[in-house]
């Protein structure tokens, strides 16, 4: 595609590309929007440089994309219930995001994805690794691709339970409630599933919330998730972003996994993030 509006500048081989030529402040016209949707279908990931968007702003540019998803479990930010105030402080250990994974993946439709703004950064550190989920299921053999063609998989949101809020938020700056007095709810979505937009299939398992194989036990499913999950994030699926206070990353859920690295401590990283709600996944 030649863009007219935008510059989209590809960050690796896998998936990610930089967008210059646009200021998110501003009202987007027709034709730019659907310039970066496009780079978003084609590059999985998209980061914008040198951004200053206040919170309305950056719900307005989520709200292009579909309606806004409230986190069933973080704290939002005070009078925006829509964002949710990513945080880490330099007394606290744990970050948010710390491990491969893809967001919500318990709810029947998980989301679309988020748009995530950098407030404050540390000095170096704290870069955020996305894995294209469509290399991964595409490098798998012809053997495994037919058998997980047919499967689905239960996801849960244990991670985020009342049973952890407490031990969790002790560590992190970002807080979980703990008031919440409904069960964890269990979904099942296939294991290879064909994303709404491209029509490329890609694996949809990982390790925080994709705990067994419909019809099999955790110790039967254990051993198959993680060597799909670890065969994901094979670096040769990956991009990798360095912040600055302004920059903006907006990946989609439902064709990459990310993580946060945690390799800042003594440092604060301030960021805030909208989702957008998707759909329910189909094979």
């Amino acid at each position: 595609m030649q863009y007219k509006r935008i510059q989209v500048s590809p960050i690796a081989g896998a998936c990610g590309a930089e967008i210059t030529g646009v200021d998110l402040s501003k009202e987007l016209d027709d034709e730019t929007f659907g310039e970066i949707k496009k780079a978003f279908t084609d590059h999985l990931v998209i980061f914008f440089r040198d951004q200053n968007i206040n919170e309305e702003q950056h719900k307005a540019f989520g709200r292009r994309f579909g309606t806004l998803n409230i986190h069933p479990r973080y704290l939002p930010l005070e009078g925006h219930p829509e964002i949710f105030p990513i945080r880490k402080d330099p007394e606290h250990k744990e970050n948010v995001g710390g491990v491969w994974h893809s967001d919500l993946t318990h709810l029947p439709a998980p989301p679309l994805g988020s748009i995530l703004y950098a407030l404050e950064v540390p000095p170096v550190g704290g870069d955020t690794m996305f894995a294209s989920q469509y290399l991964a299921y595409e490098a798998l053999s012809d053997g495994m691709k037919e058998m997980l063609d047919g499967m689905t998989a239960v996801h849960d949101n244990r991670i985020q339970s009342n049973k952890v809020a407490a031990e969790r938020n002790a560590a992190r700056s970002s807080k979980l409630r703990q008031d919440n007095q409904e069960d964890e709810p269990e979904c099942e979505h296939p294991v290879v599933i064909t994303h709404p937009d491209s029509g490329r299939k890609a694996l949809f398992v990982n390790i925080i919330r994709t705990h067994r194989f419909s019809g099999m036990t955790e110790d039967e499913s254990r051993a198959l998730i993680k060597y799909l999950c670890d065969h994901a994030t094979r670096p040769e699926f990956t991009c990798r972003f360095r912040w600055r206070k302004g920059s903006i990353a907006f990946w989609d859920n439902r064709a990459v996994m990310h993580y946060a690295l945690n390799d800042y401590h003594g440092h604060r990283r301030y960021m805030n993030r909208v989702t957008v709600n998707g759909t329910r996944p189909v094979h």
